[in-house]
């Protein structure tokens, strides 16, 4: 891999270009419309839930921690530039945001899953790196029979709410919880960055305070008050339960053990 980017950090196009060992960012071309490749490696910046720059808004959005996202205007999957960053080698780094004038998040380095004959190509991408400033992952949290129940993950505008899909994994969802409470445990206080410095930065559980199973297909998520963060151990400790612990009740066990 040429270039590396923190997972869940926060880039302009500028800082992108600088990382990636330009003077500055170009004027104009591609690096202002979409994606662009660089030294043999692609860079993707995609709005998510809303129209770029340019205008156009072809649904891109997350599917749990998948995105799905559409090339320019007349881009097809035969199309050079879209068959190269979909082949299965390709250092595709992929960066996002919900409002035009933001800076970006890295999504990080994606892997097309599926391209689609449509045009404008529509692409599905998996992300082989840290998924997403470091969110883990609970059998527990999953009941594999509404694996095929719970619809696609959405948007609806200024409330950051966002209809919760089989797999829980919505980067635009953690990002809203973390924004507002924070990278600390809520049960037990533990900061990895504080202990880890800059390798624990952005690391954290969300923890999904009304379980999958006690919820319909259209519940729709808050990510302010339904989420949470939890500590790996922590949000371990919760699942060991049926159903699981309140966050108090274990912050409650952890004060009363020391």
């Amino acid at each position: 891999m040429k270039f590396q980017f923190d997972v869940g950090g926060s880039y302009s196009r500028r800082d992108v270009a600088l990382a990636v060992g330009l003077p500055d960012l170009p004027s104009g071309g591609s690096w202002l419309t979409g994606y662009v490749q660089h030294d043999g490696t692609f860079l993707v910046f995609c709005g998510v839930g809303t129209p770029g720059r340019t205008g156009h808004d072809y649904g891109n959005r997350f599917e749990g921690d998948e995105l799905v996202w559409s090339g320019k205007t007349r881009s097809h999957r035969t199309q050079p530039m879209i068959a190269k960053m979909t082949a299965p080698d390709a250092e595709v780094h992929i960066f996002w945001r919900q409002n035009d004038r933001d800076n970006f998040t890295y999504a990080g380095l994606g892997r097309a899953i599926s391209v689609s004959d449509d045009i404008p190509a529509r692409v599905r991408w998996r992300f082989t790196n840290a998924a997403h400033g470091g969110e883990g992952t609970l059998a527990e949290e999953i009941p594999t029979d509404m694996a095929a129940a719970v619809p696609p993950t959405i948007l609806e505008g200024a409330m950051k709410r966002v209809t919760v899909n089989a797999y829980e994994r919505n980067p635009v969802a953690r990002k809203a919880c973390l924004a507002f409470h924070g990278y600390r445990c809520a049960a037990c206080g533990f900061d990895f960055e504080a202990v880890y410095g800059d390798i624990g930065r952005g690391y954290i559980h969300v923890h999904h305070l009304r379980p999958l199973s006690s919820v319909g297909a259209s519940y729709v998520i808050d990510p302010i008050k339904d989420l949470i963060p939890l500590c790996a151990n922590c949000h371990a400790m919760i699942h060991r339960s049926d159903p699981p612990l309140a966050v108090d009740v274990l912050a409650t066990r952890l004060r009363s053990s020391t």
